[in-house]
Formats: structure tokens, sequence, C-alpha cells
């Protein structure tokens, strides 16, 4: 598993949000029931506003990681997010005019004196040319909003090796899906070639090489139910479930999860894993408060004197 790339996920969860926002003002703009505070909170050109935000995250990573290259994934997202956010503002500055300034006409009109026609006659030309030009904004809106998901699709498809990406999408699955317009353990396993329960076997990993023992039960869990009968799963479950219920202070717990870990042979996949634990029994004597079983020092001595000698 790749080494994660914070940028990229600050960008997806930014992502995330602007295009429910976005999808949302689309939808009621062609309704009628858009106002201007949900325009104004969503487009804006300071960090206040979401679509912003994304833009400059999104030039930000083009800039970084991409600068040589106009046809990379991450050059063509950030050309489709930035005529969205220039779209935007388009549609901002025109529903202004209708939100703003058309009731003041109206209200203007009802009491202006004579000689004044051709004025408010100007102001209807105006007025009708920016309905027409929120029209097409909220339509050039949706049909960017579309390229922008569809990129950022690709995007994530070539990144799918990344564990700082993919625990972020396990930790907001729902959202995540919603622009995948698939489960994530489908999109994953399409992406790297494997099954829906390697995809949480990678999440839980990441999880576990982060020290997030708690969290990667959780994926570990997901990824057991999928394929019961894999051992290499189930050593990696009780490995979590060990270090999470020892993070937790439940020292017996955490001997049953580490000696099931154990039972057959040291694992020698992730030498991490094994410094962690070796470290965690080696201290727990230590931390047992008084009264606590001796059998709990005695279990740890020995499941710490095998990882001793483990390569």
């Amino acid at each position: 598993m790749t080494r994660g790339e914070p940028e990229l996920v600050d960008l997806v969860r930014e992502f995330l949000v602007a295009h429910e926002r976005m999808s949302e003002v689309i939808e009621r703009g062609r309704s009628g029931a858009l106002r201007w505070p949900e325009v104004q909170r969503l487009v804006a050109e300071d960090e206040s506003s979401r679509l912003y935000r994304l833009k400059e995250r999104s030039h930000r990573l083009s800039r970084a990681r991409d600068a040589s290259d106009d046809l990379s994934r991450i050059a063509l997202l950030d050309l489709a997010v930035g005529s969205l956010f220039h779209e935007a503002m388009k549609l901002r500055e025109n529903f202004y005019q209708l939100e703003v300034y058309a009731p003041r006409v109206a209200r203007a009109e009802s009491t202006a004196a004579p000689g004044t026609e051709a004025l408010f006659g100007e102001f209807a030309r105006i007025l009708s040319a920016s309905r027409e030009r929120v029209s097409e904004a909220i339509d050039e809106c949706a049909a960017l909003l579309d390229q922008m998901r569809e990129q950022l699709h690709e995007l994530l498809a070539e990144r799918c090796d990344d564990g700082l990406l993919m625990r972020f999408l396990f930790e907001n699955r729902e959202a995540a899906e919603r622009i995948l317009g698939e489960p994530i353990d489908v999109f994953f396993a399409q992406s790297f070639g494997g099954d829906r329960a390697e995809t949480f076997a990678r999440v839980g990993r990441s999880y576990l090489e982060s020290g997030f023992f708690d969290e990667a039960l959780v994926a570990l869990e997901e990824a057991v139910a999928k394929r019961p009968r894999d051992p290499g799963l189930a050593r990696d479950r009780h490995y979590a479930t060990g270090m999470a219920a020892y993070r937790r202070g439940e020292y017996g717990a955490a001997l049953d999860g580490l000696e099931a870990w154990l039972a057959d042979e040291v694992p020698s996949e992730n030498q991490r894993f094994v410094a962690l634990a070796k470290s965690a029994l080696e201290r727990l004597p230590a931390l047992l408060t008084p009264g606590a079983p001796d059998a709990h020092t005695t279990r740890a001595a020995a499941l710490a004197s095998r990882l001793v000698s483990s390569p």
C-alpha cells in the first residue's frame, strides 16, 4: 500500500460536500425554489465558500503533483473544478440581479415619475437577460458537475492503493458512494483487481499500520464476513482485537486476542505489528492493578518470549 497523500484526501473531502451542495442548488434552481442565501453560501471568492475551497485545494494539488503534465487525471479534474467555479460565479452574479435588484426595480416602478419609462424598459431587458443567463449557468454547472464527478471517479481508481484515501472513503462511505455510484468495496475491488473482502482487508491493515486498532477491527470484521475461511484475515482480526483491548485497558481480552493471533506461528509479514505487540506485552505486567489475575502476567511473559525470538 502506497504512502498516503493528505492533500488528496483534503480535496476529496471538499469535493464530497461541494458536490452535494451544488447538486442541491441546481435542483432548487430548476424548480424555482432557490434563494439568494443558498447561492451566497456556496459561491464566493474567499474561504467561506465551499466551491472556493475546493478550487483552491484542486489548484494546489495540481501544481504540486502534476505541473508538467496537462493531461494527467489531476490536471483534468482541476480544469473541471475551475470551470465549474467560474460558471457558478456567473450564476451568482445573475441570480443576485433577480433576487436583490428585481424587487427594488418593481417597487421603484410602482411609484416612478413620468418620463422614466425608457429607464425601466432597460431594467426589464437586463432582468430578462439575467433570467436566461441563470438558466444557462445552471445547465452548465450541472454538466460540469457530472464531468467533475467522472474525473474524480477515475482519479480515485488510479490512486486505489492509497491507504489514507481508502480509510477516508471507508469512514465517509455514504457520501462517497453517492459520488461513485456504487459501493466503495465494489469500486476498489474493480480498481485493483481483488475482491470485496480484499478492499476491507486493505483498509483494516492500513489502520493497523497507523495504530488505529478499533477502526481496524471494524474493517476487518467486514473482510472476514466476506471471506470467513481466510486464515490471514482471521489472524489480522485477532491482532486488532487484542491490541484494541490493550488500548482500552481490558488486559484479559487483550491476551485472548494476541494468543489467538499467535496460535499457529509468529507472523513474519509485518514486523511493525510484531514490535507493537511485543512492547505491549512487556509493559502489561506493570499496568495491572492490584488484584488482577496472576495468570495475566504469566500469559503476557509467555507470549512476549515467543516474539523475542521472531525474525
